[in-house]
């Protein structure tokens, strides 16, 4: 594993960053450890893509992430799918996912704070990076956080920020993006200079 990959994994976020933009993205959950490497290695296998995110995750689940092109990232997707069987959790397929979802996996969000901050939790991966893409794709706001799974129970979450017409109208989206899997959702208007130091 490359340093800059090893630093990235210590923080418990993305992999390594590439060069190539990505468009569309995956990902899996899975009940089982074993059953995750077993699909992590068949995505790695199939095509070439990036592996984003592959490791066990509390309590005991196994997530598995990635990117790349639209054909690479379905064609891995469904032998993942095929792979993973009655152990998959939850899944996901973006073929046409928001470039600004693989930036904050990768930690580039850059800029200025904006005027509120909208967050976004759900318990699963999975629907954790479909809020994300939806809030993106609904209003000009910028991904600042997305954070999966490893010291939160499995859960994940989001932070985005802009104008709090556009933050409101993310949120709102994301929260009906993620359903059933919401956990809870909130936008703050004028969020303390100090507290965001704290968060991002």
């Amino acid at each position: 594993m490359s340093p800059a990959a090893s630093a990235l994994r210590t923080r418990g976020q993305a992999m390594a960053p590439t060069v190539a933009r990505h468009v569309a993205l995956g990902a899996f959950e899975l009940k089982t450890i074993s059953a995750g490497v077993i699909v992590a290695d068949q995505v790695a296998k199939t095509a070439a893509v990036d592996l984003l995110f592959a490791e066990a995750v509390s309590p005991g689940k196994f997530v598995v992430v990635f990117g790349g092109p639209v054909g690479e990232v379905t064609a891995s997707f469904r032998r993942g799918e095929a792979a993973g069987g009655a152990n998959l959790l939850d899944r996901l397929l973006l073929p046409q996912c928001h470039p600004d979802v693989f930036g904050a996996l990768e930690g580039h969000a850059q800029g200025e704070g904006g005027e509120a901050l909208g967050v976004i939790e759900t318990d699963a991966v999975p629907a954790t990076l479909l809020a994300a893409d939806k809030a993106a794709k609904t209003a000009p706001i910028r991904l600042r956080v997305i954070r999966l799974a490893n010291g939160l129970g499995g859960k994940g979450f989001i932070y985005l920020d802009g104008t709090v017409s556009d933050v409101n109208a993310a949120v709102a989206a994301g929260r009906a993006a993620a359903g059933p899997r919401l956990v809870d959702a909130t936008v703050i208007a004028r969020l303390a200079e100090s507290v965001r130091d704290r968060l991002y």
